[in-house]
């Protein structure tokens, strides 16, 4: 079995670059073929491979972490490695119960880890490790055997951990499958969360000390970080009800890129005052609305790098805001207001006192934020208004991946719906066989566009609910730090972060 998996590794390394050079490709086919005629001459000696026996299987890996696998009796020999998100640490091998029971209906394997059981909810410590480790234990004790092909298939922070395993695949994925994932890194994600809160607290709470940051109480009561989140839920919805609040609230919303499809209906490009009207509902209304969730998880992102990664001293927030595509809407409501739009800008520069933790950073910047190295095809899906992880977090890592060098792996596909991870089941299965095409053709073509995945969509069950792709463009991450080797500014606006790419960053000392 050795001699065909080398085969078959180096076949996935080649067909997984377009343009390999011709050379590879005839080494490829003339090491497959030989080690296929080794392969028949051994096989001929024992008995012939045995079919795994369908059903439900779980274990437990070295680290204590729970692996669980799903086996159909008609198994097409297609194995989705699915890794789940952000939260309490329960093994899953897909993202719900009508998605699982399809694709077993399908007849596709499923396996999916649990991550380190003893550490925080942000399981990027062990989790590319652990979910390698599922793979190779469900080949070795559940399949006897490596599969025809298998797919990385990732849910929110299990998007990250999808991307993630792409770019460290080695031959062990033919393909990825991101939705809904945090593609443009744990960094990002914190740095551009503290912009906004902290505008919220400067220009909305004066008198009011609400931490931001060095929280440690955890699950399951997050006491301290889900104070913070109710006393800045509290702020927005006192700021709704007057102009000079709208404005500030907007202003706040534009560092933390929320979508302006919080309503019923999406607002126009020059409606400026529904939009603001639906960033606050997008993120502010509710029991437990997006700010308590994204609070409450700068908690376990804290515990398990060990400090916080941003900070806001050195933010040229003028700059954040002007390259923005909130900054028409921003501008107009303060001028609606009365209010000076460079006094708080200004205001917001010269109080700022939050400082990163270097150390932290670094390790996020180890375990939690990709690299754009792609080494197999990758299908990201984002729903176009999403509250936790913004869409414009794939412009990023658009960017990221192109910036590699690994542009023609990559294609994103977007589908017209409110929520995070609000896919239908329909959605995520025309994905993944848009991917599938894209392994088996060694060509993207046209099966990623809106028009082929509502197609495929279509043609599944009525009861996995159709789908709703469109063509869609997202805009730039506000805030958002340097793609690795840019110039100090880049257009990113953020000072103090020139020095995170620099070889000897570990040793500069802090402002």
């Amino acid at each position: 079995m050795g001699r065909i998996n080398g085969a078959r590794r180096l076949r996935r390394a080649v067909s997984g670059r377009a343009g390999a050079p011709p050379r590879l490709r005839m080494l490829a086919g003339v090491v497959g073929v030989v080690l296929a005629v080794c392969a028949v001459a051994s096989a001929s000696a024992g008995a012939a491979p045995t079919a795994p026996t369908p059903g439900a299987y779980q274990g437990h890996l070295a680290d204590g972490a729970q692996w669980i696998a799903d086996v159909p009796a008609n198994w097409n020999g297609v194995l989705l490695l699915y890794s789940h998100g952000y939260g309490p640490l329960v093994a899953a091998d897909a993202p719900d119960p009508t998605t699982k029971q399809a694709l077993l209906n399908m007849g596709y394997a499923l396996a999916g880890s649990q991550y380190d059981p003893t550490g925080s909810w942000w399981g990027l410590g062990s989790a590319v490790n652990d979910q390698f480790q599922t793979l190779a234990t469900v080949e070795q004790t559940v399949l006897g055997r490596q599969p025809n092909r298998v797919y990385a298939f990732g849910t929110s922070m299990g998007g990250l951990i999808s991307a993630l395993e792409d770019q460290n695949s080695n031959g062990r994925l033919d393909g990825a499958l991101t939705t809904c994932g945090i593609v443009a890194g744990a960094n990002n994600l914190n740095q551009y969360q503290l912009d906004g809160e902290y505008a919220m607290t400067q220009l909305l709470g004066a008198g009011q000390n609400i931490q931001l940051t060095g929280f440690k109480v955890g699950p399951p009561t997050f006491s301290d970080s889900a104070g913070s989140a109710f006393a800045l839920q509290a702020l927005a919805q006192s700021a709704q009800q007057t102009p000079q609040g709208r404005a500030r609230l907007a202003l706040a919303m534009a560092f933390l890129n929320v979508s302006p499809w919080g309503g019923a209906s999406i607002p126009s490009i020059y409606d400026y005052a529904g939009q603001e009207q639906g960033q606050y509902q997008d993120y502010f209304v509710g029991g437990f609305p997006a700010i308590a969730f994204i609070v409450t998880a700068r908690d376990q992102i804290e515990a398990a790098a060990g400090g916080e990664s941003s900070g806001t001293v050195g933010v040229d927030f003028a700059r954040l805001l002007h390259e923005s595509s909130y900054y028409p809407e921003v501008r107009a409501l303060y001028n609606e207001a009365g209010l000076s739009l460079g006094a708080d800008l200004q205001s917001l520069e010269q109080n700022a006192n939050l400082r990163p933790d270097w150390s932290a950073f670094r390790w996020l910047s180890q375990t939690s934020v990709p690299t754009g190295h792609l080494q197999v095809p990758e299908l990201d899906l984002h729903t176009i208004s999403d509250q936790l992880v913004p869409v414009q977090q794939e412009a990023y890592y658009r960017s990221l991946v192109n910036q590699a060098g690994s542009g023609q792996l990559l294609r994103q596909a977007f589908v017209q719906a409110q929520g995070h991870c609000n896919f239908t089941p329909a959605d995520l299965i025309a994905g993944l066989q848009a991917l599938q095409t894209r392994v088996s053709t060694g060509s993207w073509g046209t099966v990623y566009t809106a028009g082929s995945l509502n197609a495929a969509a279509a043609a599944l069950p009525s009861n996995l609910g159709g789908g709703n792709f469109i063509p869609f463009w997202p805009e730039r991450l506000t805030g958002s730090l340097p793609l690795p080797g840019e110039q100090f500014g880049g257009g990113f606006g953020r000072r103090w972060h020139r020095r995170v790419h620099r070889p000897d960053h570990a040793h500069v000392k802090r402002r």
